[in-house]
């Protein structure tokens, strides 16, 4: 992607993980979760649509606890009720900045949230609202990347942004092999070819029917978001090569 004076997209599903959410001890931290939402609102002020999908890791590992004798549909759930928790942490961080924010759940809590329901959801997008997607798709065994990837072919996002702790996809964990390599671009079927750490391969194909393209990014540098949106060439771009010189060109 080539940098651009205007953004590229104007519609994207930002990925966030639980532990986008986390800082020192504390599970939500509020100075973290208001960086996070100042970038967010930057790249908002620059009049791109805005929905996000949030994990709950920070709060709660169901893999931990299955492993440990728990149902797995149990800890699922109980994971899709820490999202919850975040959403409504990033939608306050949101809105006390001046940015008006939705959270929408895919399990029925209508006191805090609302239900999720598409047409709505993409309403409050062309109204310049931040909609924040929490409680996964509702089903057990399926991840928050399945979720991001379902929303954003919902609401007709042109990217998922996926916020990680690394600057991009690696043939191999960077911090056990020092050979490994950062890739710039990858097709979605050399992701799954080379089993690279992307997202989970439903989520992945997913992607690959709609020709959605992830780019993978490093959410602990500032400004990061905006620079994706705008084409500076970060992280890593998966998807087919003629979209990236697409939205090169835009």
């Amino acid at each position: 992607m080539a940098d651009s004076a205007e953004p590229i997209f104007r519609r994207i599903l930002l990925k966030l993980s639980g532990e986008a959410f986390a800082g020192g001890d504390q599970h939500v931290d509020v100075e973290t979760t208001e960086t996070m939402a100042r970038q967010i609102a930057d790249v908002h002020a620059a009049g791109v649509s805005i929905a996000v999908v949030v994990g709950g890791g920070n709060i709660w590992r169901g893999k931990t606890h299955e492993a440990a004798g728990m149902e797995r549909a149990t800890a699922d759930y109980m994971g899709m009720l820490a999202t919850v928790i975040n959403a409504l942490a990033l939608q306050d961080a949101l809105e006390r900045i001046g940015v008006p924010s939705r959270v929408q759940t895919a399990i029925a809590m209508h006191e805090i949230a609302e239900p999720y329901i598409r047409r709505r959801a993409i309403r409050h997008l062309e109204k310049r609202r931040v909609v924040i997607f929490a409680a996964g798709t509702g089903n057990p065994y399926f991840t928050t990347d399945t979720t991001a990837a379902l929303r954003a072919v919902e609401v007709g996002a042109q990217a998922i942004l996926k916020a990680t702790k690394v600057d991009g996809v690696y043939s191999a964990d960077p911090k056990k092999d020092p050979a490994a390599t950062r890739f710039t671009q990858v097709d979605y079927l050399e992701v799954l070819q080379l089993g690279l750490e992307v997202m989970d391969n439903t989520a992945l194909t997913l992607c690959m029917d709609n020709g959605l393209p992830i780019v993978v990014f490093d959410m602990n540098v500032p400004g990061n978001i905006r620079r994706v949106v705008f084409g500076e060439a970060i992280g890593t771009f998966v998807g087919r090569p003629a979209q990236n010189t697409e939205y090169a060109k835009c």
